[in-house]
């Protein structure tokens, strides 16, 4: 693990508010591209030219959300305790007794701790014991007097999951927010390292992609990408909680190519060309059906795209203990490397 990871990772960027991760960033990326801007919705687009002497190259995208799942305060009451509602997919199961931090809109702005409240056991009955508690149920308490959080928290507060990055051991690593900051960062990591090749190649680290993938639509409107590659994690079924028909891809095997997900079918030329160049370059890979992706908005937009999607594995996505696997992600940067050579070939000559 390294600081560039942890700087992605543990930086606040709950959809909608993503100013933070966004300068991050573009930090990390401006010395490796030609030009870096942020659009109107917020997305942060970094484009490295072709090599000269390439007529009219075409435009290939790599797209990463660096949105992650959180909550919005909706209610004070007058005793401090905090409502909440979800940004994104919260899964109820599990929010009590995870520590959050709450962006604190009044006083000198310094985040607050605090904790998402399970039911004591001596409270309610058997059957609370047994059910999950819904959202609306749930509260965040930050242990101070209700006049003092009052004064420093209102109503549209952004509240981000405290857990930050860490190495279970030195292959694997756990964080909050893998979906996708493990995308964001192999993207980054794989603008530094990429030499000039026959197309322009534009990075896009979307917003909003938790809410509806609202964020990549301004982006290919303004980039026009003949064909393009989102990241994003890929569901690996290697646990206990999967049937054996329902497993697909395993940590540690290699990164995820999307063959299909809920809102896109991956062009089949582009994944045969992703497939052949992993296997060119013995780079480790697996089939993935996934949920969905901003390679859908990308694939739609204006004159169209060739679009799928490809990440590393990341098991328990919307949780705090998201878990992915070094060889994954090394996998997944060096996909990205290699394609960008080979894009190009990959268009037929009448493209239009």
């Amino acid at each position: 693990m390294n600081d560039r990871l942890r700087a992605i990772c543990d930086a606040p960027g709950v959809s909608g508010f993503e100013d933070a991760v966004q300068a991050v960033v573009a930090d990390l990326v401006r010395p490796a591209a030609d030009e870096v801007w942020r659009d109107r919705m917020g997305n942060l687009i970094a484009c490295k030219r072709a090599r000269p002497g390439v007529a009219a190259p075409r435009r290939l995208v790599y797209a990463a959300h660096v949105d992650e799942i959180g909550m919005m305060v909706s209610h004070v009451d007058e005793a401090g305790f905090l409502r909440f509602r979800a940004v994104g997919g919260l899964d109820p199961r599990a929010l009590p007794s995870q520590r959050v931090t709450v962006h604190a809109s009044r006083g000198d702005g310094t985040p607050l701790a605090g904790v998402i409240a399970t039911q004591s056991g001596w409270l309610g009955t058997p059957a609370d014991r047994e059910r999950v508690f819904p959202i609306h149920e749930l509260y965040v308490d930050l242990g101070r007097p209700g006049d003092e959080v009052r004064a420093l928290v209102e109503v549209g507060d952004v509240v981000t999951f405290a857990a930050g990055v860490e190495a279970l051991h030195d292959r694997v690593w756990v964080g909050r927010n893998f979906d996708d900051r493990i995308g964001v960062y192999c993207l980054v990591e794989a603008m530094r390292r990429l030499e000039r090749v026959d197309v322009d190649v534009c990075a896009v680290f979307t917003v909003q992609e938790e809410v509806g993938v609202r964020g990549m639509p301004t982006a290919a409107h303004a980039i026009a990408a003949d064909i393009a590659v989102a990241l994003d994690g890929s569901l690996p079924s290697d646990t206990p909680y999967a049937k054996p028909h329902e497993r697909q891809c395993a940590l540690g095997h290699g990164t995820g190519i999307y063959l299909m997900d809920n809102r896109t079918i991956g062009t089949p030329r582009l994944v045969r060309g992703l497939i052949d160049t992993c296997e060119r370059h013995g780079i480790a890979y697996q089939r993935n059906l996934g949920g969905g992706t901003d390679a859908s908005e990308i694939q739609r937009h204006g004159l169209g795209a060739w679009a799928t999607t490809i990440g590393a594995p990341v098991r328990y996505m919307h949780s705090t203990v998201q878990l992915c696997h070094a060889d994954d992600v090394e996998a997944t940067i060096a996909l990205l490397v290699a394609f960008a050579d080979e894009a190009a070939a990959l268009l037929p000559a009448d493209w239009r």
